[in-house]
């Protein structure tokens, strides 16, 4: 029981926020006229269980006018009017399809508010990359923003709006079936409404049968959202990465790894195959059951001339709807293990998006007086807390040039991260120029989704920047050929060579124009020629840009006038 209140606690976390957010009045008002549809539905439900009892009865009574008139617009049967069935069908399709539409209107808005939120929290504070550092058991972000949140919206009132018709159901039925059923003689005692309490025992014993045998459902959905995320993601890889698999001849490689992960998925389907399996034997042969029970405990009565044939069909629909009602939790039980599934790997999201943002370990960014960027008694670790440099100092100045090198694995990359304020693990602080924008070119260009334009602007709005600048940028660079591409939709960072990549990525410098330039090994592809071509490039371009750079190649040097080495765990002077 604690941990069920505990699941329905996180439940309502994941709920409650859409419902007071800034969209709270178009989303009540949403939920309630589907409710109110979903109410009426039930009314409807009522409306038809006795006009069932009047067409039945004029069947047995041979009345073709009542039959009749109950067919089509309605009519008088045994002193009552009743509306036709035609009228009763149309309104029901009335009713059905706009409570469906507007449900999916809800779902769909629901879904991308809180898209819209996740992504905001993953985003903020650089969660995302200190989650892929330090908590890699938070597994495929990207499934839990994308399917999660469908499954959470869709589940969530697919089940509430469910539960609710079924109380109402009940209510409404309870009384129907009470006045129906009459009272039962038993040893003697009289148990009046007794069909009412046949259906409480016959739902409650279902209901307890559904959980025991349907309970490792609960485990095994939440695994199989997880081993499909996990093969889904070994495929995309393979995708982003089919030069170098092909360079390695790794498809067999690849094919046992993504073969291995697919394993896992089918074993565990399996798994819920055989859960399934059980569930279904019993729930099919519950619903079974249901459909001739009440008719078999109802027919003595009716044999006995104490109810007509009517009355029978009556008393089996209310039967019918109040174990339907009491066994929602039975013909639900598959969906709700899948729904418990996807709010825990949601809670489990937010609580590593909360404790990733709540991390302040690593040197942290601060705002300075002074005009140049500064690192003091800096202090960078690993992830596994060894030190990996100490007592960082660093000057970079507005127009001045800075180059660092060092043996590979001596942590300049780490510091390049750190002057980013993006690495975690350390202490102290990088102090930058209050409102200075600065610009990080890593080794390996990020090329944004998107057309050619997008990723030469990034990350700048491609829309606010004039073509003529984006082409001319281009031109400097020696990506002339491109400009006819400009606005094509690609997958640029498979269409360039790593080369192309880098001189799209000194293109943005020119265009964002940064207080402060960071390159890393950021034209490592190029020829010397090419290189020498792209500093010359900024040096000239951007002279009052102050410029730090790591890399190996002797022949940077001479574009930079101050030249500092990583080693032995110290930044000192070359």
């Amino acid at each position: 029981m604690r941990r069920l209140g505990s699941f329905l606690r996180d439940a309502w976390a994941l709920t409650r926020p859409y419902w007071t957010s800034e969209e709270k009045g178009r989303a009540r008002l949403l939920l309630a006229a589907v409710v109110v549809l979903n109410l009426s539905l039930v009314g409807m439900t009522v409306v038809l269980t006795y006009w069932q009892r009047a067409f039945y009865n004029a069947l047995e009574a041979k009345d073709a006018g009542a039959f009749w008139s109950l067919i089509f617009l309605g009519g008088e049967a045994a002193g009552t009017w009743f509306p036709g069935f035609a009228v009763l069908a149309v309104a029901y399709i009335l009713i059905a399809v706009y409570q469906l539409y507007l449900q999916q209107a809800l779902q769909i808005r629901w879904r991308r508010w809180l898209t819209g939120r996740y992504l905001d929290d993953w985003l903020a504070d650089r969660a995302y990359y200190r989650i892929a550092l330090t908590d890699p058991a938070t597994d495929n972000p990207d499934q839990r923003v994308a399917d999660d949140l469908r499954l959470f919206v869709d589940d969530t009132l697919t089940l509430g709006l469910g539960l609710m018709s079924s109380v109402v159901t009940l209510f409404s039925f309870i009384f129907v079936l009470w006045s129906l059923s009459g009272p039962l003689e038993v040893f003697g005692v009289s148990i009046p409404g007794y069909m009412v309490w046949v259906a409480i025992l016959y739902s409650a014993l279902g209901t307890w049968l559904a959980h025991l045998i349907g309970r490792p459902l609960i485990r095994l959905n939440f695994l199989q959202q997880r081993v499909e995320a996990d093969f889904r993601y070994a495929l995309v890889r393979l995708r982003d990465n089919v030069e170098g698999v092909a360079l390695h001849n790794g498809e067999a490689d690849e094919k046992r790894g993504l073969l291995t992960r697919f394993h896992a998925l089918t074993s565990n389907w399996w798994a819920i195959m055989t859960a399934t399996k059980r569930l279904t034997f019993f729930t099919a042969g519950y619903a079974q059951v249901a459909s001739i029970f009440p008719i078999v405990v109802a027919a003595p009565a009716y044999f006995a001339g104490s109810i007509p044939l009517g009355g029978l069909i009556q008393t089996s629909s209310a039967f019918g709807e109040v174990q339907g009602a009491l066994s929602w939790f039975v013909a639900s039980y598959a969906r709700l293990t899948e729904w418990r599934a996807t709010v825990e790997r949601l809670t489990g999201f937010q609580l590593a998006i909360a404790k990733a943002r709540a991390t302040s370990a690593g040197p942290q960014p601060v705002a300075g007086a002074d005009q140049a960027v500064t690192m003091a008694g800096v202090t960078l670790s690993l992830p596994d807390g060894r030190v990996l440099m100490r007592d960082v100092a660093l000057r970079l100045e507005k127009g001045q040039a800075v180059l660092i090198s060092g043996a590979s694995g001596s942590g300049k990359s780490t510091l390049f991260r750190a002057l980013a304020g993006i690495w975690p693990f350390g202490a102290g602080a990088v102090h930058v120029p209050a409102g200075a924008r600065a610009l990080f070119l890593p080794q390996r260009p990020y090329l944004p989704l998107g057309s050619l334009r997008r990723a030469v602007c990034y990350p700048l709005d491609a829309a606010l920047v004039p073509d003529a600048e984006v082409r001319a940028a281009l031109e400097d660079v020696g990506l002339a050929r491109l400009l006819d591409r400009l606005d094509v939709e690609d997958v640029w960072d498979r269409r360039l060579s790593g080369g192309e990549q880098q001189r799209l990525a000194f293109a943005r410098a020119l265009l964002t124009r940064p207080d402060f330039l960071f390159l890393d090994e950021a034209t490592a592809s190029l020829d010397p020629a090419a290189e020498a071509a792209m500093y010359r490039l900024v040096t000239e371009r951007l002279p009052e840009t102050g410029i730090l750079s790591i890399a190996h190649r002797p022949a940077v040097a001479e574009f930079h006038g101050t030249r500092l080495v990583v080693a032995e765990g110290r930044l000192g002077k070359a």
